[in-house]
């Protein structure tokens, strides 16, 4: 079977890189084109040394004359840019987006948050919000796979099970994160210069990160009236990693055992969800360098309100190994293809 042509734009980020080095052990992949604006003409082992003895193209400057050659194109680019992209896609391509260009609904939604004008608002319906365990198949129905940013991957995992069932009070819901510094790109280190960033934890976005309305409007998918919830991201001084505790009320005294065996009957088929024994403490240590999510259902002092853990590299889960999920799906790959 002849191998997929892939063009990865943004390709020196530190998403562009774990993608690199995911799909070099995919075998339905060959990757034809790194992408950079300036990096023209350097190795991606300049960024990430060990890809140095890695067979990978020069990285050059992206042009649409490239999308004849490839049959995938992933993008890892600031927003809006893979909305220009996706203007001038051939028939024969796919794209998959690591950013925020097609996670909302509309062109006015995502100027409300992203203060960006949609450049193409055309294809806004013909893309698909896809986080792997709940789109699945899906993706096969659309030409735009947009990938969940990395905090929503980590809320909607454990919570998108519960509201379905109507488990959870929907008025009361608290999601406090806690993200490697590598989630902020490879500017933070100039952001956060004056933060001390290597020693300190710091909020940002409090109340209104741009995830609240990815977050919101998945939510809403699956229930009939309108949540509300409150997020809050942290930056903390390690590289990679995300660990997000949830804060939820059940309806009708339903106990712990019925929260736990829901989540487990949900994702029984899932092989990167793992539901571990009730009251179990989780890290990011347990989930770094993979494409696991790992979930823990806790007690607390108060028998209707129960504490979700869930953890993920927000790299490869909450990033690149979402991507490659979409890509199996996509096209009937074994779902660990590349991941494992």
């Amino acid at each position: 079977m002849p191998k997929l042509n892939a063009l990865i734009a943004g390709s020196t980020g530190y998403i562009g890189i774990q993608l690199i080095k995911l799909l070099i052990k995919h075998p339905n992949i060959n990757i034809k084109y790194l992408c950079g604006n300036t990096s023209k003409g350097k190795l991606i082992s300049y960024f990430d040394k060990t890809l140095k003895n890695k067979k990978l193209p020069k990285i050059i400057k992206f042009n649409n004359n490239l999308l004849k050659d490839v049959d995938l194109i992933f993008t890892a680019l600031p927003n809006s840019e893979a909305q220009k992209i996706s203007n001038n896609m051939l028939k024969k391509n796919i794209l998959i987006d690591l950013s925020a260009d097609f996670r909302l609904g509309s062109a006015k939604e995502y100027l409300k948050w992203y203060r960006i004008k949609h450049k193409s608002k055309k294809n806004i319906k013909k893309s698909i919000y896809a986080l792997p365990e709940i789109s699945k198949n899906k993706v096969k129905n659309y030409k735009i796979i947009s990938c969940p940013g990395c905090y929503p991957t980590s809320i909607l995992i454990p919570l998108i099970p519960l509201i379905k069932k109507n488990l959870i009070k929907l008025n009361s819901i608290v999601a406090d994160s806690k993200s490697g510094y590598s989630g902020a790109g490879r500017g933070v280190h100039k952001k956060y210069a004056n933060n001390n960033l290597y020693e300190s934890l710091s909020a940002y976005g409090v109340g209104f990160h741009r995830h609240n309305s990815e977050i919101q409007r998945e939510l809403n998918k699956y229930s009939k009236k309108n949540i509300k919830f409150t997020f809050t991201p942290h930056l903390t001084p390690m590289f990679r990693g995300i660990l997000s505790t949830i804060y939820v009320d059940v309806i009708n005294a339903i106990n712990i055992k019925k929260i736990n065996s829901e989540l487990i009957k949900f994702y029984k088929n899932d092989k990167f969800i793992k539901i571990l024994p009730i009251n179990s403490l989780i890290s990011t240590n347990d989930v770094i360098n993979t494409n696991y999510c790992y979930l823990s259902v806790c007690k607390t002092a108060y028998k209707n309100k129960f504490i979700i853990l869930s953890a993920i590299d927000n790299l490869i889960k909450g990033g690149a190994g979402q991507a490659v999920q979409n890509l199996n799906y996509y096209f009937g790959y074994n779902v660990k293809k590349g991941l494992m």
